[in-house]
């Protein structure tokens, strides 16, 4: 009887390090999509971005000088 109980435990303990295992999958491969989504967001966004804080600095200036 001691016996099956302690191979029933090992076969959950094992059943829970391959769901972890696998969690673990699961979240590094959303961290990349996440990743490779923003990177493409920053680069179509980036121009428009970049010219917004030059019109930005541009009145800036003139409301300087004036």
């Amino acid at each position: 009887m001691l016996p099956v109980t302690f191979s029933r435990l090992a076969l959950v303990g094992e059943r829970a390090r391959q769901d972890e295992g696998q969690a673990l999958v699961e979240y590094t491969l959303i961290l990349g999509l996440i990743c490779i989504v923003s990177f493409v967001l920053l680069t179509a966004v980036g121009a428009s971005v970049t010219s917004l804080l030059g019109r930005v600095t541009a009145a800036l200036n003139s409301a300087l000088t004036s």
